[in-house]
Protein backbone atom coordinates (compact mmCIF):
# COMPACT_ATOMS: atom_id res chain seq x y z
CA UNK A 1 0.00 0.00 0.00
CA UNK A 2 1.05 3.74 -0.43
CA UNK A 3 1.08 6.29 1.87
CA UNK A 4 -2.06 8.18 1.93
CA UNK A 5 -4.05 4.74 0.77
CA UNK A 6 -7.46 4.79 2.06
CA UNK A 7 -10.72 3.82 1.18
CA UNK A 8 -11.25 6.04 -1.78
CA UNK A 9 -8.41 5.33 -3.22
CA UNK A 10 -8.95 1.36 -3.24
CA UNK A 11 -12.57 2.31 -4.69
CA UNK A 12 -10.88 4.51 -7.56
CA UNK A 13 -8.63 1.23 -7.74
CA UNK A 14 -11.50 -1.35 -7.98
CA UNK A 15 -13.21 0.56 -10.19
CA UNK A 16 -9.79 1.12 -12.96
CA UNK A 17 -8.80 -2.38 -12.19
CA UNK A 18 -12.49 -3.97 -13.66
CA UNK A 19 -13.32 -1.32 -15.89
CA UNK A 20 -9.60 -2.13 -17.52
CA UNK A 21 -10.14 -5.67 -17.40
CA UNK A 22 -13.62 -4.81 -19.08
CA UNK A 23 -11.66 -3.20 -22.21
CA UNK A 24 -8.74 -5.17 -22.05
CA UNK A 25 -10.70 -8.42 -22.59
CA UNK A 26 -11.90 -8.33 -25.65
CA UNK A 27 -8.47 -6.87 -27.18
CA UNK A 28 -6.38 -9.63 -25.29
CA UNK A 29 -8.72 -12.55 -27.14
CA UNK A 30 -8.57 -10.15 -30.41
CA UNK A 31 -4.80 -10.32 -30.55
CA UNK A 32 -4.45 -13.91 -29.46
CA UNK A 33 -6.08 -15.11 -32.66
CA UNK A 34 -4.64 -12.55 -34.65
CA UNK A 35 -1.19 -13.95 -33.52
CA UNK A 36 -2.10 -17.38 -35.05
CA UNK A 37 -1.54 -18.71 -31.65
CA UNK A 38 -5.24 -18.38 -30.64
CA UNK A 39 -7.46 -17.02 -27.92
CA UNK A 40 -5.85 -18.37 -24.73
CA UNK A 41 -2.76 -16.87 -25.60
CA UNK A 42 -3.76 -13.42 -25.54
CA UNK A 43 -5.44 -14.00 -22.12
CA UNK A 44 -1.85 -15.34 -21.04
CA UNK A 45 -0.43 -12.74 -22.03
CA UNK A 46 -2.84 -9.59 -20.78
CA UNK A 47 -2.66 -11.74 -16.93
CA UNK A 48 1.20 -12.45 -17.04
CA UNK A 49 2.39 -9.02 -18.29
CA UNK A 50 -0.62 -7.21 -16.45
CA UNK A 51 0.62 -8.47 -13.21
CA UNK A 52 4.68 -8.41 -13.09
CA UNK A 53 4.28 -4.44 -14.47
CA UNK A 54 1.79 -3.22 -12.05
CA UNK A 55 4.24 -5.15 -8.89
CA UNK A 56 7.13 -3.85 -10.01
CA UNK A 57 6.82 -1.14 -12.75
CA UNK A 58 7.68 2.16 -12.06
CA UNK A 59 4.37 3.88 -13.19
CA UNK A 60 1.59 3.77 -10.57
CA UNK A 61 -1.31 3.89 -13.00
CA UNK A 62 -0.19 1.88 -16.26
CA UNK A 63 -2.25 -1.54 -17.16
CA UNK A 64 -0.03 -3.43 -19.38
CA UNK A 65 -1.10 -6.44 -21.91
CA UNK A 66 -1.01 -7.46 -25.62
CA UNK A 67 -0.53 -4.22 -27.87
CA UNK A 68 -1.52 -3.71 -31.48
CA UNK A 69 1.94 -3.34 -32.44
CA UNK A 70 3.50 -5.72 -30.16
CA UNK A 71 1.04 -7.96 -31.91
CA UNK A 72 1.77 -6.94 -35.27
CA UNK A 73 5.74 -7.74 -34.49
CA UNK A 74 5.00 -11.10 -32.96
CA UNK A 75 3.26 -12.44 -35.56
CA UNK A 76 6.35 -11.73 -38.21
CA UNK A 77 8.15 -13.85 -35.46
CA UNK A 78 5.88 -16.48 -35.14
CA UNK A 79 5.32 -16.80 -39.18
CA UNK A 80 9.42 -17.06 -39.16
CA UNK A 81 9.52 -20.07 -36.70
CA UNK A 82 6.01 -21.23 -37.68
CA UNK A 83 7.58 -25.26 -37.52
CA UNK A 84 8.18 -25.05 -33.79
CA UNK A 85 7.09 -22.59 -31.08
CA UNK A 86 9.53 -23.00 -28.98
CA UNK A 87 11.82 -21.07 -30.66
CA UNK A 88 8.94 -18.33 -30.98
CA UNK A 89 8.74 -17.91 -26.77
CA UNK A 90 12.48 -18.30 -26.81
CA UNK A 91 12.59 -15.09 -28.42
CA UNK A 92 9.83 -13.69 -26.45
CA UNK A 93 12.13 -14.54 -23.16
CA UNK A 94 15.19 -13.52 -24.92
CA UNK A 95 12.93 -9.87 -25.65
CA UNK A 96 12.13 -9.52 -22.19
CA UNK A 97 16.05 -10.19 -20.62
CA UNK A 98 16.87 -7.20 -23.22
CA UNK A 99 13.92 -5.06 -21.72
CA UNK A 100 14.80 -6.13 -18.02
CA UNK A 101 18.86 -4.93 -19.42
CA UNK A 102 17.79 -1.59 -20.59
CA UNK A 103 16.33 -0.92 -17.21
CA UNK A 104 19.72 -1.59 -15.25
CA UNK A 105 21.86 0.31 -17.60
CA UNK A 106 18.97 3.20 -16.81
CA UNK A 107 18.43 3.55 -20.85
CA UNK A 108 14.55 4.01 -19.88
CA UNK A 109 15.33 8.23 -19.20
CA UNK A 110 15.84 8.86 -22.14
CA UNK A 111 12.32 8.27 -23.67
CA UNK A 112 10.98 11.17 -21.81
CA UNK A 113 12.37 13.65 -23.71
CA UNK A 114 9.95 13.12 -26.11
CA UNK A 115 8.23 16.60 -27.48
CA UNK A 116 4.79 16.82 -26.41
CA UNK A 117 3.78 17.56 -30.00
CA UNK A 118 5.18 13.82 -30.58
CA UNK A 119 3.05 12.61 -27.72
CA UNK A 120 0.19 14.58 -28.72
CA UNK A 121 0.04 13.07 -32.31
CA UNK A 122 0.63 9.64 -31.23
CA UNK A 123 -2.31 9.67 -28.09
CA UNK A 124 -4.84 11.36 -30.58
CA UNK A 125 -3.74 8.63 -33.83
CA UNK A 126 -4.53 5.66 -31.17
CA UNK A 127 -8.03 7.19 -30.33
CA UNK A 128 -8.73 7.79 -33.86
CA UNK A 129 -7.39 3.75 -34.65
CA UNK A 130 -9.87 2.84 -31.27
CA UNK A 131 -12.85 4.79 -33.44
CA UNK A 132 -12.32 3.45 -36.61
CA UNK A 133 -11.72 -0.03 -35.72
CA UNK A 134 -14.89 -0.27 -34.00
CA UNK A 135 -17.38 0.90 -36.40
CA UNK A 136 -17.32 -2.57 -38.36
CA UNK A 137 -18.42 -4.09 -34.85
CA UNK A 138 -21.11 -1.42 -34.38
CA UNK A 139 -22.46 -2.12 -37.66
CA UNK A 140 -22.47 -6.38 -36.59
CA UNK A 141 -18.91 -7.06 -38.69
CA UNK A 142 -16.15 -8.55 -38.13
CA UNK A 143 -13.13 -6.52 -36.96
CA UNK A 144 -11.19 -6.44 -40.25
CA UNK A 145 -7.22 -7.18 -40.94
CA UNK A 146 -4.89 -4.19 -41.35
CA UNK A 147 -5.90 -1.93 -38.44
CA UNK A 148 -7.69 1.53 -39.30
CA UNK A 149 -6.96 1.50 -43.40
CA UNK A 150 -8.23 -2.04 -43.44
CA UNK A 151 -11.35 -1.05 -41.17
CA UNK A 152 -11.94 1.88 -43.31
CA UNK A 153 -11.63 -0.46 -46.44
CA UNK A 154 -14.44 -2.70 -44.77
CA UNK A 155 -16.82 -0.17 -44.48
CA UNK A 156 -18.69 -0.30 -47.98
CA UNK A 157 -19.43 -4.70 -47.78
CA UNK A 158 -20.18 -3.66 -43.67
CA UNK A 159 -22.59 -0.67 -44.60
CA UNK A 160 -24.75 -2.71 -47.27
CA UNK A 161 -24.91 -5.68 -44.96
CA UNK A 162 -25.68 -4.24 -41.68
CA UNK A 163 -26.92 -5.71 -38.21
CA UNK A 164 -29.98 -3.21 -37.33
CA UNK A 165 -29.55 -4.82 -33.67
CA UNK A 166 -25.68 -4.40 -33.48
CA UNK A 167 -25.51 -1.13 -34.71
CA UNK A 168 -29.16 -0.19 -31.92
CA UNK A 169 -27.32 -1.58 -29.25
CA UNK A 170 -23.88 -0.22 -29.68
CA UNK A 171 -25.86 3.65 -29.83
CA UNK A 172 -27.34 2.89 -26.35
CA UNK A 173 -24.21 1.94 -24.68
CA UNK A 174 -22.28 4.88 -26.23
CA UNK A 175 -25.67 7.53 -24.88
CA UNK A 176 -24.95 5.96 -21.50
CA UNK A 177 -21.50 6.18 -21.47
CA UNK A 178 -21.77 9.80 -22.71
CA UNK A 179 -24.67 10.81 -21.08
CA UNK A 180 -24.22 8.97 -17.52
CA UNK A 181 -24.98 11.10 -14.77
CA UNK A 182 -21.99 13.50 -12.96
CA UNK A 183 -23.83 12.64 -9.49
CA UNK A 184 -23.71 8.75 -10.37
CA UNK A 185 -19.96 8.27 -11.81
CA UNK A 186 -18.43 7.92 -8.39
CA UNK A 187 -20.56 4.84 -7.74
CA UNK A 188 -20.75 3.70 -10.91
CA UNK A 189 -18.37 4.88 -13.57
CA UNK A 190 -20.18 5.35 -17.17
CA UNK A 191 -18.25 2.44 -18.55
CA UNK A 192 -19.63 0.15 -16.69
CA UNK A 193 -23.10 1.28 -16.64
CA UNK A 194 -22.85 0.97 -20.33
CA UNK A 195 -21.50 -2.17 -20.00
CA UNK A 196 -24.42 -3.00 -18.41
CA UNK A 197 -27.09 -1.39 -20.32
CA UNK A 198 -25.81 -2.28 -23.53
CA UNK A 199 -25.94 -6.29 -22.63
CA UNK A 200 -29.23 -5.81 -20.96
CA UNK A 201 -30.28 -4.64 -24.56
CA UNK A 202 -28.58 -7.31 -26.26
CA UNK A 203 -29.78 -10.02 -24.36
CA UNK A 204 -33.49 -8.76 -25.06
CA UNK A 205 -33.29 -7.57 -28.61
CA UNK A 206 -35.52 -10.49 -30.96
CA UNK A 207 -32.43 -10.67 -33.23
CA UNK A 208 -29.31 -12.41 -33.01
CA UNK A 209 -26.49 -9.87 -32.35
CA UNK A 210 -22.42 -11.23 -32.24
CA UNK A 211 -21.83 -11.65 -29.20
CA UNK A 212 -17.92 -12.61 -27.20
CA UNK A 213 -19.11 -16.37 -27.30
CA UNK A 214 -17.12 -19.36 -25.62
CA UNK A 215 -14.05 -17.51 -23.71
CA UNK A 216 -10.93 -20.39 -23.74
CA UNK A 217 -9.36 -21.32 -19.99
CA UNK A 218 -7.16 -23.50 -18.42
CA UNK A 219 -4.27 -22.75 -16.78
CA UNK A 220 -1.06 -22.47 -18.63
CA UNK A 221 1.90 -25.27 -18.70
CA UNK A 222 5.66 -24.15 -18.13
CA UNK A 223 7.67 -24.08 -21.42
CA UNK A 224 11.30 -23.79 -20.84
CA UNK A 225 12.82 -21.98 -24.23
CA UNK A 226 15.08 -24.00 -26.79
CA UNK A 227 18.46 -23.21 -25.79
CA UNK A 228 21.54 -23.14 -28.43
CA UNK A 229 24.09 -20.97 -29.65
CA UNK A 230 22.99 -20.86 -32.97
CA UNK A 231 19.07 -20.36 -32.03
CA UNK A 232 20.74 -17.16 -29.68
CA UNK A 233 22.41 -16.05 -32.24
CA UNK A 234 19.38 -16.09 -34.60
CA UNK A 235 16.99 -14.40 -32.24
CA UNK A 236 19.32 -11.24 -31.11
CA UNK A 237 17.89 -8.99 -34.30
CA UNK A 238 14.10 -9.98 -33.38
CA UNK A 239 14.36 -9.66 -29.80
CA UNK A 240 15.89 -6.77 -29.83
CA UNK A 241 13.59 -5.60 -32.34
CA UNK A 242 10.40 -6.90 -29.82
CA UNK A 243 11.92 -5.42 -26.85
CA UNK A 244 12.80 -1.98 -28.18
CA UNK A 245 9.14 -1.60 -29.64
CA UNK A 246 7.63 -2.45 -26.36
CA UNK A 247 10.00 0.11 -24.38
CA UNK A 248 9.26 2.86 -26.52
CA UNK A 249 5.60 1.54 -26.31
CA UNK A 250 5.05 1.44 -22.84
CA UNK A 251 7.27 4.40 -21.62
CA UNK A 252 5.22 6.56 -24.03
CA UNK A 253 1.95 5.01 -22.44
CA UNK A 254 3.76 6.24 -19.33
CA UNK A 255 4.34 9.82 -20.69
CA UNK A 256 0.23 9.35 -20.97
CA UNK A 257 -0.13 8.10 -17.64
CA UNK A 258 2.03 11.51 -16.57
CA UNK A 259 0.22 14.20 -18.12
CA UNK A 260 -3.27 12.36 -17.10
CA UNK A 261 -2.37 12.17 -13.21
CA UNK A 262 0.57 14.64 -12.90
CA UNK A 263 2.82 12.19 -11.38
CA UNK A 264 6.35 11.24 -12.57
CA UNK A 265 6.97 7.89 -13.53
CA UNK A 266 10.50 5.74 -12.92
CA UNK A 267 11.22 4.77 -16.22
CA UNK A 268 13.90 2.57 -15.76
CA UNK A 269 11.69 0.78 -13.09
CA UNK A 270 9.05 0.30 -15.87
CA UNK A 271 11.57 -1.25 -17.91
CA UNK A 272 12.67 -3.82 -15.54
CA UNK A 273 8.68 -4.33 -14.47
CA UNK A 274 7.82 -5.03 -18.55
CA UNK A 275 10.90 -7.07 -18.98
CA UNK A 276 9.92 -9.42 -15.58
CA UNK A 277 6.40 -9.85 -17.37
CA UNK A 278 7.18 -10.53 -20.62
CA UNK A 279 10.27 -12.67 -19.77
CA UNK A 280 7.62 -14.93 -18.11
CA UNK A 281 5.16 -14.49 -21.26
CA UNK A 282 7.58 -16.59 -23.06
CA UNK A 283 8.03 -19.06 -20.01
CA UNK A 284 4.02 -20.01 -20.37
CA UNK A 285 2.89 -19.62 -23.95
CA UNK A 286 1.39 -16.10 -23.44
CA UNK A 287 1.29 -13.45 -26.28
CA UNK A 288 3.86 -10.33 -25.15
CA UNK A 289 2.96 -6.94 -25.02
CA UNK A 290 3.65 -3.61 -23.37
CA UNK A 291 1.61 -0.45 -21.76
CA UNK A 292 -1.43 -0.15 -23.41
CA UNK A 293 -3.00 3.50 -23.78
CA UNK A 294 -6.28 2.45 -23.77
CA UNK A 295 -6.53 0.65 -21.16
CA UNK A 296 -4.24 2.48 -18.96
CA UNK A 297 -6.33 6.16 -19.49
CA UNK A 298 -10.04 4.16 -18.81
CA UNK A 299 -8.10 3.02 -15.91
CA UNK A 300 -7.38 6.85 -14.90
CA UNK A 301 -10.43 7.60 -15.66
CA UNK A 302 -11.93 5.43 -13.34
CA UNK A 303 -10.12 6.83 -10.58
CA UNK A 304 -7.21 4.33 -10.02
CA UNK A 305 -4.37 6.26 -8.62
CA UNK A 306 -1.96 3.10 -7.77
CA UNK A 307 -0.88 -0.42 -8.81
CA UNK A 308 -3.52 -2.26 -7.42
CA UNK A 309 -5.57 -1.11 -10.30
CA UNK A 310 -2.89 -2.88 -12.51
CA UNK A 311 -2.98 -6.47 -10.41
CA UNK A 312 -6.45 -6.42 -9.98
CA UNK A 313 -7.26 -6.48 -13.64
CA UNK A 314 -4.54 -9.10 -13.99
CA UNK A 315 -6.41 -10.87 -11.09
CA UNK A 316 -10.14 -10.65 -12.87
CA UNK A 317 -8.48 -11.75 -16.17
CA UNK A 318 -6.75 -14.64 -14.66
CA UNK A 319 -10.66 -15.75 -13.38
CA UNK A 320 -11.70 -15.28 -16.63
CA UNK A 321 -9.21 -17.92 -17.31
CA UNK A 322 -10.38 -19.96 -14.66
CA UNK A 323 -13.61 -20.41 -15.75
CA UNK A 324 -15.43 -17.22 -15.10
CA UNK A 325 -15.53 -16.39 -19.11
CA UNK A 326 -18.45 -18.01 -19.27
CA UNK A 327 -20.07 -15.24 -18.01
CA UNK A 328 -18.59 -12.58 -20.58
CA UNK A 329 -20.11 -15.13 -23.45
CA UNK A 330 -23.23 -13.04 -23.98
CA UNK A 331 -22.00 -9.43 -23.91
CA UNK A 332 -22.70 -8.57 -27.47
CA UNK A 333 -19.17 -7.12 -29.63
CA UNK A 334 -21.57 -3.88 -30.06
CA UNK A 335 -21.41 -3.09 -26.74
CA UNK A 336 -17.20 -3.49 -26.52
CA UNK A 337 -17.23 -1.29 -29.92
CA UNK A 338 -19.14 1.60 -27.96
CA UNK A 339 -17.20 1.24 -25.03
CA UNK A 340 -14.06 1.64 -27.22
CA UNK A 341 -15.86 4.31 -29.11
CA UNK A 342 -15.68 6.65 -26.21
CA UNK A 343 -12.66 5.80 -24.73
CA UNK A 344 -11.13 6.46 -28.55
CA UNK A 345 -12.86 10.17 -27.91
CA UNK A 346 -11.43 10.66 -24.66
CA UNK A 347 -7.45 10.00 -25.86
CA UNK A 348 -7.97 12.42 -28.60
CA UNK A 349 -5.71 15.55 -26.97
CA UNK A 350 -8.77 17.94 -27.62
CA UNK A 351 -6.80 20.39 -25.80
CA UNK A 352 -4.01 20.33 -28.60
CA UNK A 353 -6.53 20.33 -31.40
CA UNK A 354 -9.02 23.71 -30.00
CA UNK A 355 -5.21 25.32 -29.79
CA UNK A 356 -4.22 25.06 -33.43
CA UNK A 357 -4.87 28.56 -34.63
CA UNK A 358 -2.41 29.34 -32.14
CA UNK A 359 -0.20 26.76 -32.19
CA UNK A 360 3.39 27.67 -33.81
CA UNK A 361 3.65 25.82 -37.12
CA UNK A 362 6.55 23.81 -37.04
CA UNK A 363 4.79 22.38 -34.18
CA UNK A 364 1.21 21.47 -35.49
CA UNK A 365 3.31 19.61 -38.33
CA UNK A 366 4.84 17.57 -35.94
CA UNK A 367 1.46 16.49 -34.32
CA UNK A 368 -0.13 16.20 -37.15
CA UNK A 369 2.44 14.15 -38.84
CA UNK A 370 2.89 11.66 -35.77
CA UNK A 371 -0.96 11.09 -35.48
CA UNK A 372 -1.43 10.40 -39.64
CA UNK A 373 1.89 7.76 -39.61
CA UNK A 374 0.44 6.35 -35.88
CA UNK A 375 -3.00 5.57 -38.07
CA UNK A 376 -2.14 5.13 -41.12
CA UNK A 377 1.16 2.90 -40.71
CA UNK A 378 2.66 2.43 -36.96
CA UNK A 379 2.96 3.68 -33.87
CA UNK A 380 7.23 2.62 -34.04
CA UNK A 381 7.48 4.44 -37.55
CA UNK A 382 5.00 7.71 -36.51
CA UNK A 383 7.09 7.99 -33.44
CA UNK A 384 10.25 7.82 -34.58
CA UNK A 385 9.42 10.23 -37.70
CA UNK A 386 8.11 12.06 -35.23
CA UNK A 387 10.94 12.92 -33.11
CA UNK A 388 12.88 13.09 -36.45
CA UNK A 389 10.65 16.64 -37.50
CA UNK A 390 10.71 17.86 -33.70
CA UNK A 391 14.58 17.61 -33.67
CA UNK A 392 14.79 19.35 -37.13
CA UNK A 393 11.91 21.84 -35.83
CA UNK A 394 14.11 22.69 -32.33
CA UNK A 395 17.77 23.07 -34.38
CA UNK A 396 15.69 26.34 -36.31
CA UNK A 397 14.99 27.54 -32.99
CA UNK A 398 18.72 26.64 -31.45
CA UNK A 399 19.88 28.14 -34.34
CA UNK A 400 18.58 31.37 -34.50
CA UNK A 401 19.69 31.39 -30.50
CA UNK A 402 23.09 30.26 -30.45
CA UNK A 403 23.80 33.04 -33.71
CA UNK A 404 22.31 35.74 -31.25
CA UNK A 405 24.86 34.40 -28.62
CA UNK A 406 28.13 35.25 -31.04
CA UNK A 407 29.70 38.42 -30.17
CA UNK A 408 32.00 39.57 -32.63
CA UNK A 409 34.09 42.94 -32.37
CA UNK A 410 36.73 44.95 -33.30
CA UNK A 411 39.15 45.99 -30.69
CA UNK A 412 40.74 49.42 -30.86
CA UNK A 413 44.52 49.49 -30.99
CA UNK A 414 43.83 52.66 -28.84
CA UNK A 415 42.29 50.70 -26.33
CA UNK A 416 42.97 47.62 -26.05
CA UNK A 417 46.73 47.39 -27.05
CA UNK A 418 46.96 51.39 -24.90
CA UNK A 419 48.75 52.80 -28.11
CA UNK A 420 48.72 56.18 -29.58
CA UNK A 421 46.82 55.57 -33.01
CA UNK A 422 48.40 58.73 -34.28
CA UNK A 423 48.49 56.95 -38.12
CA UNK A 424 44.81 55.50 -37.82
CA UNK A 425 42.82 56.00 -34.71
CA UNK A 426 40.83 53.63 -35.98
CA UNK A 427 42.99 50.79 -36.38
CA UNK A 428 41.61 47.27 -34.65
CA UNK A 429 44.37 44.53 -35.66
CA UNK A 430 43.27 42.61 -33.02
CA UNK A 431 39.39 41.23 -33.08
CA UNK A 432 37.21 39.53 -30.09
CA UNK A 433 34.94 36.22 -31.34
CA UNK A 434 32.85 35.21 -28.29
CA UNK A 435 31.18 32.26 -27.57
CA UNK A 436 28.15 33.10 -24.77
CA UNK A 437 26.33 29.83 -23.96
CA UNK A 438 25.64 26.82 -25.23
CA UNK A 439 26.77 25.86 -29.07
CA UNK A 440 25.65 22.53 -31.23
CA UNK A 441 25.18 20.83 -34.79
CA UNK A 442 22.20 23.71 -35.05
CA UNK A 443 24.48 27.30 -35.54
CA UNK A 444 27.45 25.51 -36.93
CA UNK A 445 27.49 26.08 -40.72
CA UNK A 446 25.82 29.14 -40.14
CA UNK A 447 28.38 30.48 -37.64
CA UNK A 448 31.15 29.90 -40.24
CA UNK A 449 29.35 31.64 -42.88
CA UNK A 450 28.34 34.84 -40.87
CA UNK A 451 31.89 34.68 -38.84
CA UNK A 452 34.15 33.34 -40.84
CA UNK A 453 34.67 35.82 -43.31
CA UNK A 454 35.48 38.99 -40.40
CA UNK A 455 38.38 36.53 -39.13
CA UNK A 456 40.42 37.97 -42.28
CA UNK A 457 40.12 41.64 -41.12
CA UNK A 458 42.26 41.07 -38.25
CA UNK A 459 46.36 40.36 -37.86
CA UNK A 460 45.40 38.70 -34.40
CA UNK A 461 41.67 36.74 -33.39
CA UNK A 462 40.91 35.89 -29.81
CA UNK A 463 38.35 33.00 -29.57
CA UNK A 464 36.97 33.57 -25.93
CA UNK A 465 35.46 30.79 -24.59
CA UNK A 466 35.12 32.43 -21.06
CA UNK A 467 31.17 32.16 -21.18
CA UNK A 468 30.26 29.04 -23.20
CA UNK A 469 28.59 26.47 -21.45
CA UNK A 470 28.72 23.29 -23.66
CA UNK A 471 29.89 22.37 -27.32
CA UNK A 472 29.70 19.28 -28.73
CA UNK A 473 30.79 17.93 -31.63
CA UNK A 474 29.88 19.82 -34.91
CA UNK A 475 30.57 23.28 -32.75
CA UNK A 476 33.90 22.04 -31.86
CA UNK A 477 34.54 20.76 -35.79
CA UNK A 478 33.27 24.50 -36.64
CA UNK A 479 36.21 25.94 -34.02
CA UNK A 480 38.89 23.80 -36.09
CA UNK A 481 37.57 25.82 -39.30
CA UNK A 482 37.59 29.16 -37.83
CA UNK A 483 41.28 28.17 -37.03
CA UNK A 484 42.17 26.87 -40.43
CA UNK A 485 40.38 30.17 -41.95
CA UNK A 486 42.76 32.06 -40.11
CA UNK A 487 45.57 30.28 -41.06
CA UNK A 488 44.83 30.53 -44.58
CA UNK A 489 44.51 34.33 -44.13
CA UNK A 490 47.68 34.06 -41.98
CA UNK A 491 45.82 35.79 -38.73
CA UNK A 492 47.01 34.32 -35.48
CA UNK A 493 44.23 33.17 -32.70
CA UNK A 494 44.60 33.08 -29.37
CA UNK A 495 42.27 30.80 -27.27
CA UNK A 496 40.97 32.25 -24.34
CA UNK A 497 38.76 31.10 -20.87
CA UNK A 498 38.84 27.35 -22.57
CA UNK A 499 37.85 25.20 -19.49
CA UNK A 500 35.37 22.30 -18.21
CA UNK A 501 33.16 20.56 -20.58
CA UNK A 502 33.94 22.58 -23.79
CA UNK A 503 37.74 22.03 -23.27
CA UNK A 504 37.10 18.35 -23.24
CA UNK A 505 35.26 18.22 -26.56
CA UNK A 506 37.43 20.58 -28.13
CA UNK A 507 41.01 19.21 -27.08
CA UNK A 508 39.49 15.71 -27.14
CA UNK A 509 39.18 16.20 -30.94
CA UNK A 510 42.81 17.39 -30.96
CA UNK A 511 41.22 20.95 -32.36
CA UNK A 512 44.15 22.91 -31.46
CA UNK A 513 46.92 20.95 -32.80
CA UNK A 514 48.13 24.06 -34.39
CA UNK A 515 47.61 26.35 -31.48
CA UNK A 516 51.58 26.71 -29.46
CA UNK A 517 50.71 26.05 -26.00
CA UNK A 518 51.29 29.87 -25.18
CA UNK A 519 48.28 31.30 -27.04
CA UNK A 520 46.26 29.55 -24.69
CA UNK A 521 45.51 31.71 -22.10
CA UNK A 522 43.08 32.68 -19.17
CA UNK A 523 41.43 36.02 -19.26
CA UNK A 524 41.74 38.95 -21.07
CA UNK A 525 44.78 40.05 -19.82
CA UNK A 526 46.96 37.77 -20.59
CA UNK A 527 45.29 37.99 -24.18
CA UNK A 528 46.46 41.26 -24.34
CA UNK A 529 50.06 40.07 -23.56
CA UNK A 530 49.93 37.42 -26.28
CA UNK A 531 48.38 39.94 -29.17
CA UNK A 532 51.37 42.29 -28.45
CA UNK A 533 54.16 39.63 -28.95
CA UNK A 534 52.16 38.61 -32.16
CA UNK A 535 51.87 42.09 -33.62
CA UNK A 536 55.30 42.99 -31.93
CA UNK A 537 56.95 39.75 -34.13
Amino acid sequence: MTRGYDLASLRGDVFGGLISAVVGLPLALAFGVASGLGAIAGLYGAVALGFFAAVFGGTRTLIAGPTGPMAVAFVAIVTHHADNLSEVFTVVVMAGLIQILLGVLRIGRFVSYTPYSVISGFMSGIGVILILMQTLPMLGAPVASGGAAGAVRAWPGAIGDFNAGALAVAAITLVVGVAWPGRLRAFLPPAVAALVAGTLAGVLWPTDIPVIGDVPGGLPELALPALSVDLVARSVAPALTLALLGSIDSLLTSLIADAMTRTRHQPNRELIGQGIGNTVCGFIGGLPGAGATPNTVVNIRAGARSPVAGALCAAILFGVVLGLGKYAAVIPHAVLAGILMKVGWDIIDWRFIRCLRAVQREHLLVMLLTMGLTVFLDVVTAVAIGLIAAGMSGARQFERLELDSVVSVPLLDRTFLGESGEEDPFAARVGLLALKGSFTVASSNMIIDKIGAEIGDHEVVILDFSETAYIDDSAAHMVGQMIDIAREEETACIIMGLAGAPAETIEGLDVLAHIPADLIVDDLDEAREAARRLIDA
